[in-house]
């Protein structure tokens, strides 16, 4: 494989788990350099790259601000001028001058449960744009059939799933599970982990009886005040559908910041 469709690939596969990424173009090479224009190498938010845009001092560099770029979400254009480096065998004596891309995901809606209230929140959360993940312990209420709009699909314990799942400051967490759910368990995997919004559907009662026994298992109570309960916005929803409607509306709202 080409190394240009190999960095494209590696991109493309990144952005549908749902990772960030940073893709640095050289977009200029003036003099004597290792990589002309159009060079590209992807950068992960770990630092672990795929493709090259020269290597040595100037790769290293590239890395630096691509992880840069990623921790503010925004691109950025660099230039390095290889002949201010030492003498070796990597100096070329010209100038790069390059861009690096921010690529973000979707937003990830994480639904927990895959009743009714799942299947409607993935329906509209797809037609809003969301990236739809979907977990349920049982396994017959993760299928395609039930949830053709998913990206992911998965089933087993949620507490267990979770902790390998990853989440960002884009992913929306919505717990729809029964009454009868050990939802603190799920949220003991959430607690401490990067996440833009999570709720907990049920009665100001369940909830509460919720977060004791997550207390229980350690969850700070910082995390447990950002968990929106009951979940939705009041607007007298009863349908599956309507309350769909009042998840979304309060997750939305939270990622605009509005109260």
């Amino acid at each position: 494989m080409e190394e240009l469709e190999r960095v494209y690939q590696a991109a493309l596969e990144t952005i549908r788990r749902g990772e960030p990424a940073a893709l640095a173009t050289v977009i200029e090479a003036r003099g004597s350099t290792p990589r002309q224009a159009g060079a590209k190498m992807l950068v992960y938010a770990g630092g672990r790259t795929v493709g090259t845009v020269g290597g040595g001092p100037l790769e290293a560099h590239v890395v630096e601000e691509a992880l840069a770029a990623l921790a503010n979400g925004k691109p950025r254009e660099l230039e390095h001028r290889l002949a201010d480096e030492e003498s070796g065998p990597q100096v070329c004596g010209g100038d790069v001058r390059l861009f690096i891309e921010v690529l973000l995901p979707r937003p990830t809606l994480l639904i927990v449960g895959g009743g009714h209230i799942g299947q409607a929140v993935a329906e509209l959360g797809a037609f809003l744009g969301y990236r739809i993940a979907v977990l349920d312990e049982r396994a017959g209420m993760v299928t395609a059939e039930r949830f053709p709009q998913a990206d992911v699909l998965l089933s087993g314990l949620p507490d267990d799933q979770l902790r390998a799942f990853p989440l960002t400051e884009q992913t929306c967490a919505v717990l729809v599970t029964p009454h009868d759910a050990p939802d603190e368990k799920t949220l003991a995997a959430l607690a401490g982990r990067p996440l833009g919004y999570v709720g907990l559907l049920g009665s100001r009662r369940r909830a509460q009886a919720t977060f004791e026994r997550a207390r229980a298992l350690g969850v700070p109570d910082e995390f447990l005040a950002r968990v929106h309960a009951p979940i939705g916005l009041d607007i007298g929803a009863e349908t599956p559908r309507e309350i769909a409607v009042s998840i979304l509306a309060e997750v939305i709202a939270a990622q605009r910041g509005k109260t």
